[in-house]
């Protein structure tokens, strides 16, 4: 299911032009962000309008502190199938750079109503946007007005007393507390990549593995993992992985190492997407591959039994 992938730099075609625009980041696209772009796209089809979601990529964090941990809860690709899902005719992607960086509040106003042509933009109330952060939600409608631009700001959304937000997920996934972010994600978080060539030592002990780097990916809690993973043409797997260091082998390799029941084949070089279920335990290292062996045969069943 594609939606057209549009970018900011770019003048919008005629058909897209005067849609409602939900605006943000959305990494995560947790149930705050889905408030957000619910609205945009309840809006825009009450007046017959195009309904677009905009995101930035990279992240701006990336771009001002590009030392930083990797934090990212999607790529832009999982995205853009994620706003498909919510009935998003096209994805806007303003490219986080020097130059976007430099935008004032009123030249991005500008950019929305002139050379992208949007009627309406919704923000989650506390965005910010244009250099040093001068835009507000309050910028935006009085300035926007002024140049034809309608603007809308939904509220935050509570969970269990505590707002919904990208860095609650982050933190769950730290503790590796799968349930609660699943919960906030209303998905369970999934890496996605491209399966890579390893050491075939899962194969040698008869666990072979599907290797993914874990690339811009925030890093979970290192550990065993009860995983679902969505092969090439769509067919669902369930599995047990690994996710961190892997401390009995050397030299230490930071990977998500899925390992598929009842299923074999080649998936090297193909792009393939791994679910976190369920935490099954820490890494630990062994003595022997017998005592591997053994703990990862208990692992398989252990995640057989929670994915049902």
């Amino acid at each position: 299911m594609g939606i057209v992938r549009l970018d900011a730099r770019e003048v919008t075609p005629e058909s897209l032009r005067g849609a409602i625009v939900a605006l943000g980041n959305f990494d995560g696209f947790h149930r705050g962000h889905q408030a957000v772009v619910g609205e945009a796209l309840d809006w825009a089809r009450s007046e017959g309008r195009p309904g677009i979601v905009a995101t930035f990529d990279p992240h701006p964090v990336r771009f001002f502190a590009p030392e930083s941990p990797p934090f990212r809860l999607t790529t832009l690709d999982q995205r853009e199938e994620l706003f498909a899902g919510a009935g998003a005719d096209a994805m806007l992607v303003f490219r986080f750079d020097a130059a976007l960086a430099a935008t004032t509040a009123e030249q991005f106003i500008d950019l929305l109503a002139g050379q992208l042509g949007a009627a309406g933009v919704v923000t989650g109330e506390d965005f910010t946007f244009g250099k040093g952060r001068a835009g507000n939600v309050g910028v935006l409608k009085t300035l926007g007005a002024e140049k034809g631009l309608a603007a809308r700001a939904v509220g935050p959304v509570s969970e269990d007393g505590e707002v919904v937000s990208s860095s609650r997920i982050r933190e769950a996934l730290k503790d590796g507390d799968c349930g609660a972010a699943t919960h906030l994600l209303t998905r369970p978080f999934a890496i996605r990549g491209t399966v890579q060539h390893g050491a075939k030592l899962g194969r040698s002990i008869g666990y072979p593995t599907a290797n993914l780097d874990l690339g811009s990916y925030l890093r979970p809690r290192y550990g065993i993992y009860a995983v679902t993973a969505v092969l090439p043409g769509g067919t669902v797997v369930h599995g047990a992985a690994n996710l961190g260091i892997r401390p009995s082998f050397d030299p230490p390799i930071e990977l998500l190492e899925p390992y598929f029941f009842d299923w074999s084949g080649d998936l090297y070089g193909q792009e393939i997407e791994v679910a976190l279920h369920h935490y099954l335990r820490p890494e630990a290292k062994f003595d022997s591959l017998e005592e591997l062996t053994a703990q990862m045969e208990r692992d398989c069943l252990k995640a057989r039994e929670l994915l049902g």
